[in-house]
């Protein structure tokens, strides 16, 4: 092909090179690396003697796959070059380069600019990769796609080294999730990525708030929670878990990211009114502390949604590039696209707000508040799949919270079983959908064959989420493959390791599966995060139960936050040490003071060698479909109840 070619037969991606004529000497070494590794490259020195200047730029400007500029103090003064990159960003095709340092214009510095200045001009230069790269990250987007992907640098731009970043931040992010079966396993074990997946680590620690408004921390930290949880759909990268991030408030960021055991932190701010928003991120290795990648983002506050999808796109190819080929980037990178989400920003809010109100915990009251945000979310959006699948799960937890009206509870789980299909109705890809849904059916409904598939779609479909690793391992815990509750439970504590919830999850994982000095070390690590947290202290009543010291499950009985678990331990531990006035007052206790404990005054008789009056009280479970029936598969406590007939058919009638 010549320059004066108007129909293009050459196979090749074609690469426009613009750059500024006094620049030519910086120039030749960036067509020459391009031509050399297969690329159709055209510059201004193609053409021919005669040729028609104007016609000839414009025709291969227009068949350009690429439009690769190369900013400089000159080149930013230069109308042609300013146009041309004007028609690859309009085109969504543009590459930008700094050849000496210099920041794009006005105009083109919401792309990431890759700064060349120091590469020397070999093949086997860093930068010479990272061009390359950068390209072949360009070219494996789709064709004229309007959304601009920021090239990683090796540095901060001017332009966000002008900007005061804050001490926390966190990743944002989100491309399309096309070919996301074929990266991740359907019901597999192990470390993202599968056996043999090379994977590199981070963390997102929330944004900072610089609203100038507290009120608003809801926006910055869950814009943060938004972009961790869809990096963390990428199959080759390993994203500690937020509850790990929060639980660090005032340690320095590197002290942070070497506790998590990871290689890289994603920080950031937040600033924004009624219209506009500025995120501001960067991207930083925590051995040395090199910043890999930082930009600023001032767009139309409608537009955080793309914001979101630059940084998180950016992140990972930059990441995953690290270890593995750029087409394997590129195929991992489309495993973590944003599904499930809105255009509305009325809807965002009322979603990151019902978001914070769930991760406070604080019980009935602010479970009900955060359903009110997830509704108001619902009723902005109808069509806001990820609002539905959180309606769904703060459903369920009202439902919870009002055992003692079987009516009421059976509404409340009804509305959420409904809450999650709509969810999963309008994004079968949601994870948090099948999440709700799966936990609806096995402890609102007690199906736990219903509730299988769904716990597996969500493992599926977010392979790096340590919060829904941690409810399928507990899912498994309660049925026939304890060892595959073990084996995923471990990869939640290398994900989420400051976590007190994930070390009680796996406690009782190695309760169910017989290993009570694991019990002890999990739940003593658990309770050094939290001290106060529950049904810790009654996991290692019970190990201690197993081992035969009763004195030591009293003492922990008696320090356990939960009182029905503490009365459960207390009469069990006072019959084995010979005192039965007291085990019957701690019995009495509890079926007075608890409504729907049948299950816990089972587990006493049980153990008290009263096998009729606890499978009396298992059938009286079964009709109040009480949750504790979940236990009974693996119970240590249900023991002495294995051989009855009657156990194994309540066994049939759970799936177990």
């Amino acid at each position: 092909m010549n320059g004066s070619d108007t129909t293009r037969t050459d196979p090749r991606p074609l690469l426009f090179v613009s750059y500024s004529r006094s620049d030519l000497e910086r120039a030749r070494p960036v067509i020459a690396l391009l031509q050399s590794h297969g690329f159709d490259v055209w510059w201004d020195g193609r053409l021919e003697g005669g040729e028609n200047f104007l016609a000839t730029t414009e025709t291969a400007l227009e068949n350009a796959t690429c439009v690769v500029a190369l900013w400089s103090a000159t080149s930013v003064q230069s109308h042609w070059v300013r146009d041309e990159a004007q028609r690859g960003r309009e085109r969504g095709c543009l590459v930008p380069l700094s050849i000496d340092g210099t920041m794009a214009p006005l105009g083109f510095r919401q792309f990431q600019v890759l700064d060349i200045t120091g590469w020397d001009g070999t093949r086997g230069h860093p930068l010479a990769e990272r061009i390359l790269v950068a390209v072949r990250a360009r070219l494996g987007g789709a064709p004229g796609a309007a959304a601009p992907v920021p090239v990683p640098t090796a540095m901060p731009p001017p332009a966000a080294r002008g900007f005061a970043l804050s001490r926390r931040g966190l990743v944002a992010g989100g491309i399309g999730l096309a070919g996301a079966a074929g990266l991740v396993g359907a019901w597999r074990f192990g470390l993202i990525g599968g056996a043999g997946a090379a994977s590199t680590s981070m963390v997102v620690l929330p944004f900072a708030n610089e609203t100038g408004d507290p009120a608003r921390k809801y926006f910055s930290e869950g814009l943060a929670r938004e972009v961790r949880a869809i990096l963390s759909r990428n199959p080759r990268l390993r994203v500690a878990a937020p509850t790990s991030s929060s639980a660090l408030g005032g340690e320095d960021d590197f002290a942070i990211g070497r506790k998590l055991g990871v290689a890289h932190i994603l920080r950031g701010s937040v600033q924004r009114d009624t219209a506009r928003v500025r995120v501001s991120a960067e991207l930083v290795e925590i051995d040395g502390g090199a910043v890999r990648w930082a930009e600023t983002y001032d767009r139309a506050l409608a537009d955080v949604f793309a914001v979101q999808s630059e940084i998180a796109q950016t992140v990972a190819l930059s990441l995953v590039a690290t270890v593995a080929s750029d087409t394997e980037a590129r195929a991992a990178a489309s495993a973590q696209g944003e599904i499930g989400g809105t255009a509305s920003v009325a809807a965002y809010e009322a979603f990151l707000r019902g978001m914070a109100l769930y991760d406070l915990s604080a019980g009935d009251e602010s479970d009900r508040a955060a359903l009110a945000q997830f509704e108001a979310a619902v009723r902005d959006d109808p069509a806001y799949a990820a609002a539905h699948a959180m309606r769904a799960t703060m459903l369920a937890a009202v439902a919870n919270n009002v055992v003692s009206d079987k009516r009421e509870m059976r509404r409340l789980f009804d509305a959420a079983r409904a809450a999650a299909e709509r969810a999963i109705a309008i994004e079968p890809r949601l994870a948090r959908g099948h999440l709700a849904l799966g936990f609806v059916l096995n402890n609102g409904r007690l199906d736990r064959a219903g509730a299988a598939p769904h716990y597996r779609a969500a493992q599926r479909l977010a392979p790096g989420d340590a919060d829904v690793l941690r409810s399928v391992a507990g899912f498994l815990a309660y049925g026939p493959d304890v060892q595959a509750a073990t084996r995923m439970i471990g990869e939640v504590l290398k994900l989420d390791p400051l976590n007190a919830r994930a070390f009680r999850s796996a406690g009782y994982v190695a309760l169910f599966a017989r290993d009570t000095r694991t019990v002890a070390a999990r739940m003593q690590r658990a309770l050094a995060l939290n001290p106060s947290i529950a049904s810790a202290q009654f996991a290692i009543a019970i190990a201690l139960l197993m081992e035969g010291d009763a004195e030591g499950a009293l003492a922990a009985a008696g320090k356990e936050a939960g009182q029905s678990y503490a009365l459960t331990a207390t009469a069990i531990a006072r019959h084995r040490l010979g005192d039965a006035a007291g085990s019957d007052a701690a019995l009495q206790e509890i079926a007075e003071g608890f409504d729907n404990s049948q299950y816990q005054q089972a587990q006493v008789h049980a153990q008290r060698g009263e096998a009729a009056a606890a499978l009396a009280l298992l059938d009286a479970a079964w009709e109040a479909r009480d949750p504790g029936l979940l236990w009974l598969a693996n119970d240590p406590l249900m023991d002495p109840l294995r051989r009855a007939p009657p156990f194994a058919q309540l066994l049939l009638r759970l799936g177990s």
